[in-house]
């Protein structure tokens, strides 16, 4: 009888166990689709916590940010000579002008305001085509030097400026750099800034009127793989943007060597570049300018790495680009603007 109930007992602690292993196997499996399923939720919880919110939006690059941008901006005038590069502090500038200065040399007039660097320059003279660029963004114009005649327009135009000239090698707004020659090696310390605008009165609060920006551009354009502008053959001077193909800005060059800043060492690389085409005057016999900047005319839109032929129009003393009458915006980033006379050259490729 033992033997019996044995033989018995065995098959049924078996299929108690294959019943229980069974149901322990439905459990974990439970168990498991449930944990993934939290993995899943809380995954999905973080995705959404990791898009940043941005109290303010840089007037100047359209690029979001948590500091505040309601201070003025800075315009400073940088030489462009080839015994002046690489220039110091034009890879965090917000804006570049670039036009002629005397004969085929080019000069930039370098917007700061999201960022700006310890140093920026060389810093060279004044032209009224300049300031009135600077005047469009109620920008602070630095330069360094200028004729008497010149320096009375600056005066005399309301725009609020700094003359390194009277802060030549001062020690805390400007400086000389032992490198170079000069008129190539003036530099504006930007740790002075505070000091001198306050020392002359000037507004540093200001709220800036935004530059207009869209994160999805209108994808009109050819595809380019490099842009170039030929100011003149002999001497040469030229400007290329070549693409960076992986996220379609920018890289700029002068005379075929690369563009970089001195102070990071970092290539020049641009989310926009608008050229425009104006008319040229020659002046005097020194070879100065007066350049038009207000009649509107072609222009060329480079972004995402396409080039379209658009139209420019002055808009309270701003070049922006328009097509069929329509404005366009900017790419958030960075913009360089190449005013052209219409004898320089833009060739694609």
């Amino acid at each position: 009888m033992r033997k019996l109930a044995l033989f018995l007992i065995v098959p049924f602690l078996i299929l108690m166990a294959a019943c229980s292993s069974d149901a322990g196997t439905e459990k974990k499996s439970k168990e498991a689709s449930e944990k993934e399923t939290t993995v899943e939720e809380k995954e999905a919880v973080e995705q959404e916590e990791e898009e940043p919110e941005f109290e303010n939006v840089y007037p100047l690059t359209g690029e979001p940010t948590d500091e505040e941008v309601d201070h003025r901006a800075i315009s400073v005038m940088v030489n462009n000579h080839t015994r002046a590069r690489p220039q110091s502090g034009l890879s965090e500038a917000d804006v570049v002008y670039e036009v002629l200065a005397e004969g085929q040399i080019t000069r930039f007039l370098a917007l700061f305001h999201s960022q700006i660097p310890d140093t920026i320059g060389p810093v060279r003279s004044a032209r009224p085509y300049y300031f009135e660029l600077a005047a469009g963004y109620d920008a602070v114009y630095v330069y360094h030097g200028a004729s008497a005649a010149i320096n009375n327009k600056v005066q005399s135009s309301g725009i609020d400026f700094v003359n390194g000239a009277k802060y030549d090698n001062n020690g805390w707004l400007f400086m000389r750099s032992n490198e170079r020659k000069a008129p190539h090696n003036s530099y504006l310390l930007s740790d002075g800034l505070d000091r001198v605008l306050e020392q002359k009165g000037y507004d540093t609060d200001m709220t800036i009127e935004a530059l207009p920006f869209a994160e999805e551009s209108s994808g009109e354009g050819q595809a380019v793989n490099d842009v170039k502008i030929t100011y003149s053959e002999r001497p040469q001077e030229t400007v290329t943007y070549t693409v960076d193909q992986e996220n379609g800005t920018f890289l700029r060059s002068s005379d075929g060597q690369p563009s970089n800043d001195s102070n990071n060492g970092e290539r020049l690389e641009l989310e926009n570049v608008f050229i425009v085409e104006t008319n040229h005057k020659i002046i005097d016999n020194v070879g100065r300018r007066d350049v038009n900047l207000t009649a509107g005319g072609t222009g060329y839109l480079l972004q995402n790495g396409k080039m379209q032929e658009v139209e420019w129009q002055s808009e309270n003393g701003r070049i922006l680009p328009y097509k069929d009458g329509e404005p366009l915006a900017f790419t958030p980033g960075q913009t360089w603007v190449n005013v052209i006379p219409a004898n320089a050259t833009v060739e694609a490729n």
